[in-house]
């Protein structure tokens, strides 16, 4: 009783509304969750002494970080030209400028501000 009364009182468009804005959060939520991932990426490096070295780079998300190919030379920053022509499974992505010289890579010429 006290329900139906409720339901007169507000009219059946704002449920409508409701409704719609709580499938449209629930579907954003799912789709932040699904696209979270925590893969682990083995990069080899050439060492002073010419042996290859592994080590791991873990694939982070883009930020104020640096993304180099694994079959490239080059790093850059995740919104350049460049970066957005590497496939989503050869990118390597680095926390430091240092981090991706250690790896043998260099920065790309064509991507403003990387020295």
């Amino acid at each position: 009783m006290i329900i139906k009364g409720f339901l007169i009182t507000i009219g059946s468009e704002w449920i409508v509304i409701l409704i719609v804005i709580l499938v449209g959060f629930g579907g954003f939520a799912l789709g932040r969750l699904s696209g979270l991932q925590n893969a682990q990426n083995t990069v080899q490096t050439a060492s002073a002494s010419g042996s290859l070295e592994s080590s791991e780079v873990s694939e982070k998300a883009p930020g104020g970080q640096f993304v180099a190919s694994r079959n490239g030379t080059k790093y850059h920053f995740p919104w350049c030209g460049g970066a957005g022509q590497i496939a989503e499974r050869n990118k390597i992505w680095f926390d430091s400028v240092e981090e991706a010289r250690r790896a043998g890579y260099t920065p790309a010429s064509n991507c403003k501000g990387l020295e």
